[in-house]
């Protein structure tokens, strides 16, 4: 008998939140006799080559992932105009380094506590969230934290008003924790941080 915590961020008073009923936290539960109803096994399907060449390299053309993955050009191209129209491919971007470009950008990182409503539980909050044109990203996380929101800014100042002005005013936000952006290492697989070089004197034998 022994404590089973559910990962599927339900509001523990919703009546039909099933694993609320049976994994509250004050009550054990031996896990054979209740099992999460988020507990599935989903189908593991390997990402496509297409759809992995593009999201390394946005330029690549359709000749050379033709000639990577063994198909025909024409067939790439099709493939990529599916993915484009059922919106898998989002959209095309680039990875830029501001920093060395010479254009001063503040990002955060901010972890947002939320009461969910009924009905719509994370989702109400989530979109007013991700309107605001200077939020990058909006993610529902497990942890401490309900929501991770990633915002970009011209300073601290800035950002600091939208987290009082904004942010923290929305009906259903109950706490926030904001973290700088003090240096980028690695994005989106690309790294930023240059190697330096080790200078101690190579000694051979």
């Amino acid at each position: 008998m022994f404590h089973r915590w559910c990962a599927c961020k339900v509001p523990w008073e919703s009546p039909s939140n099933a694993c609320a009923s049976r994994l509250h936290p004050a009550h054990s539960l031996d896990i054979t006799t209740a099992p999460c109803h988020t507990d599935r096994t989903m189908p593991s399907t390997p990402p496509d080559e297409i759809l992995s060449l593009l999201a390394r390299d946005a330029r690549i053309s359709a000749e050379k992932i033709a000639t990577l993955t063994g198909r025909e050009p024409g067939e790439v191209r099709a493939r990529i105009a599916d993915y484009e129209r059922d919106g898998i491919i989002k959209r095309y971007k680039t990875i830029i380094d501001w920093e060395r470009a010479g254009v001063e950008r503040v990002f955060a990182f901010i972890d947002v506590k939320v009461l969910p409503a009924r009905d719509v539980g994370f989702d109400g909050v989530a979109e007013r969230i991700y309107r605001w044109p200077e939020v990058h990203s909006v993610w529902l996380v497990s942890g401490g934290s309900d929501l991770r929101v990633v915002v970009e800014g011209r300073d601290m100042r800035e950002l600091g008003r939208f987290v009082a002005e904004k942010l923290s005013t929305i009906d259903g936000v109950t706490g926030t924790d904001t973290h700088f952006l003090l240096r980028r290492y690695k994005e989106d697989q690309d790294v930023f941080a240059e190697a330096e070089e080790d200078p101690r004197l190579v000694v051979t034998p």
